[in-house]
């Protein structure tokens, strides 16, 4: 059973809410180690009652879905299913100071309310009046792929034509300060273009939502053809990554040289991107090798922004200056492997191929 992605909806640092191909103009704006997000303008998809109400991870969100449903033509999802590491975390932070401020006495419960990690994947549901199996995957690194792999499984049983499934995580003051507590992210400031050069350690924060509308059947909009997804938790070395790698093109009847486009997860971090510098030199030397953190920040689930990237690249058959790290992209693009990893222990490959 082929598995096609019929639409993509995505809300990042770049001005990816705009339905198109790749935004033309690539800048980023970086805040120190910081990439937030640029927030369009939500009144396009959400009442505008509604917005006042709602987080920024709420709105991101249900615009990417909003989006992915209207490139597909989907007016109803058979199935709404997301993933996040970190669920609401601003309405988290507001309850929390609350309690403390506040003696935990006369708390209000809409910031408690909305800062559960399934708020998101209700409130679309609740926009589109959607009954249908509704689920929310909080696993780290593989909240995203665990809910890619529950939307493959789903759509083989045969019962569902079309899933809206994504991602979305969000960068507060409160979880920058903590995990910049483990030396996680750059010290000295850095741009776009000089990141994936960096030999420090480190990385850049970052954001995001994006979505897709996964279906069996190869609609007009489709763009690319879901092939395989598996994950690897804490590999034993970069030679067992490499071996998965093999073993992974292996299942799906494909050489190594069939590949024509290597997107990796590469973040800047010296520590962490010795595992994409072996896998590009032992197994991919030739091909073209494309890149995407540096474009929406490290995130447990920028793997969702990476998949959108690959479909881009897919639908209009070229790769982007600005997502090109080395090598000279083929006139013919036809599979893409996309390969990420969250702090070195969540590995993940996602193979797309070219409808």
């Amino acid at each position: 059973m082929n598995i096609y992605i019929q639409g993509t909806g995505c809300v990042s640092p770049l001005e990816t809410a705009a339905e198109g191909p790749f935004p033309v103009v690539v800048n980023p704006s970086y805040e120190g180690a910081r990439l937030k997000v640029s927030d369009p303008d939500y009144k396009q998809w959400i009442d505008i009652k509604q917005i006042r109400r709602m987080s920024r991870i709420i709105k991101m969100g249900v615009a990417a879905a909003k989006l992915s449903l209207a490139e597909a033509s989907v007016e109803m999802p058979d199935a709404i299913i997301t993933g996040t590491a970190y669920g609401c975390l601003d309405d988290t932070g507001v309850f929390l100071t609350k309690m403390i401020s506040q003696n935990e006495e006369m708390l209000t419960p809409t910031s408690f309310i909305q800062s559960t990690h399934n708020t998101v994947a209700g409130q679309i549901a609740l926009m589109l009046n959607c009954h249908a199996y509704n689920n929310t995957f909080v696993h780290k690194g593989f909240s995203f792929e665990s809910a890619l792999l529950d939307s493959i499984m789903i759509l083989k049983e045969g019962n569902s034509r079309h899933i809206l499934m994504g991602a979305m995580d969000e960068l507060t003051n409160h979880s920058f300060n903590i995990i910049s507590r483990f030396n996680r992210f750059k010290k000295e400031p850095v741009t776009h273009t000089e990141l994936l050069q960096s030999t420090t350690h480190g990385t850049v924060a970052g954001e995001g939502a994006a979505c897709f509308v996964l279906g069996t059947e190869k609609s007009d909009s489709a763009m690319a053809r879901l092939t395989g997804l598996t994950t690897s938790y804490k590999p034993g070395s970069t030679a067992e990554i490499a071996a998965d790698i093999i073993a992974f093109l292996a299942v799906h009847e494909i050489a190594q040289e069939d590949i024509d486009l290597l997107i990796t997860g590469r973040n800047g971090d010296v520590e962490g991107d010795t595992w994409y510098d072996h896998v590009e030199r032992t197994l991919f030397p030739n091909q073209a090798v494309g890149c995407f953190k540096h474009l929406c920040g490290e995130y447990p689930t920028a793997a969702s922004f990476g998949m959108w990237a690959g479909c881009k690249v897919l639908s209009s058959g070229q790769v982007p200056a600005d997502v090109l790290f080395k090598g000279k992209a083929p006139e013919k693009i036809k599979k893409i492997l996309i390969y990420n990893h969250y702090k070195e222990t969540h590995h993940s490959l996602i193979l797309l191929t070219g409808c």
